[in-house]
């Protein structure tokens, strides 16, 4: 946690508008905040903005968590996180102490269980071996060396294989679900299938969005469009010196329907992964693939996948394969997201980019986000997700 944090409690609406804005005490159908982009990360801060008083719209131009949210596997961690930026372990690990309170609330008030579940993860080739338990040690994350009855059911060459116990996993569709069911429970208007089409500024301050289901006045206006959010502040803001570099990447998956128990725990095999859900299915995954905003799946990838899945676990070949889907990632350098105010905008935020570890640091992101809104102590520090920083 960041030294300067604290326990904060909600403010009430009246000192939130004054913090947030100087609009017109007229206005006062306009939310307090205004989000473009109802993926787990959009859906993860509106949740955070609206316990701490602000009102709050999201905007989605499909259908809410649909996009990279819906199509990612849940793992918990980053694949081999001591390979990661710093930046992405420090959003990780605060994300680690916000899960079991979030999935908890998410269950009791929707009714809804994110299945977030501590299963392990097995890593079962660690050549830098060395690295990866210093990570673990420095930021006191469990580690055991793989016991050979974790190898049972598996087919594979380990090479310093280690065994992460308290390593989670959430099921994203039904985390996306819980949280647009707890979003309405608690009064946030969500706009699906709205596309945005241009925005009305005054000076450095915008006004009013254009979308296409009419014009919207706006307070604060965030963007949370992951993959799409590159592409869009290119055509809202076209002489922004200082545009967020976000570029999408389509990964691949499969989902077998394999029988409860069969596989116990995560398995990173290389550079591929079996994720077992509480029913029992396990899902393969996943490819990485530059092809702009092409989700069509391919045969070859399928045929890697599930050949990869075969042989590491030959018990699934005896599972029915139901289903083969691509997703896009919000692909940035070195996967470190954009988490900001923009430095040109008076009412501009952006908390997007974060490659395939948007559900691994959505809370701590979300967090970092109103934090920065809201001008609460950040409870990391902020600038290694600054907009201006160099790439």
């Amino acid at each position: 946690m960041h030294p300067c944090a604290c326990k904060l409690e909600p403010l009430p609406p009246l000192a939130l508008n004054l913090l947030l804005t100087d609009y017109e005490p007229t206005m006062t159908t306009t939310p307090d905040i205004t989000l473009i982009g109802g993926g787990a990360i959009g859906l993860l801060t509106a949740r955070e903005l609206i316990k701490a008083g602000a009102s709050v719209t999201v905007i989605e131009k499909n259908t809410l968590g649909q996009e990279s949210s819906w199509a990612g596997g849940g793992i918990l961690l980053p694949l081999y996180p001591w390979r990661q930026a710093e930046a992405i372990t420090h959003l990780v690990l605060q994300s680690f102490s916000l899960y079991p309170t979030l999935a908890a609330e998410l269950s009791a008030e929707t009714g809804i269980d994110p299945e977030w579940t501590r299963c392990g993860l097995l890593i079962t080739q660690n050549p830098d071996i060395a690295a990866a338990t210093a990570w673990c040690l420095r930021h006191n994350v469990a580690f055991q060396a793989a016991d050979t009855a974790l190898f049972k059911a598996l087919d594979t060459q380990p090479e310093h294989p280690l065994w992460l116990p308290d390593i989670a996993q959430a099921r994203n569709p039904r985390l996306v679900k819980s949280l647009r069911q707890d979003l309405l429970n608690k009064g946030a208007n969500l706009i699906e299938h709205c596309g945005l089409l241009g925005i009305n500024r005054t000076g450095t301050r915008i006004t009013s969005i254009d979308t296409d289901c009419g014009t919207l006045a706006v307070n604060q206006v965030l963007i949370t469009a992951g993959a799409w959010t590159g592409q869009l502040f290119k055509q809202l803001f076209p002489e922004s010196h200082t545009a967020p570099h976000i570029a999408p990447v389509k990964g691949q998956m499969l989902l077998f329907d394999a029988p409860p128990g069969l596989l116990q725990t995560m398995v990173l095999d290389g550079d591929q992964y079996l994720i077992p859900r509480r029913d029992g299915k396990i899902l393969a995954g996943s490819t990485v693939e530059h092809d702009d905003f092409n989700k069509t799946t391919s045969l070859a990838a399928k045929e890697r996948l599930a050949a990869f899945a075969l042989r590491l676990l030959p018990a699934l070949k005896t599972a029915p394969l139901l289903a083969h889907w691509a997703g896009l990632r919000p692909g940035t350098e070195h996967g470190v997201p954009y988490i900001a105010k923009h430095p040109e905008f008076d009412n501009l935020s952006i908390n997007a980019g974060h490659f395939r570890n948007g559900l691994v640091m959505g809370p701590a992101s979300a967090q970092l986000m109103a934090d920065l809104i809201l001008n609460r102590p950040p409870h990391i520090a902020p600038e290694p997700y600054q907009l201006d920083r160099s790439h």
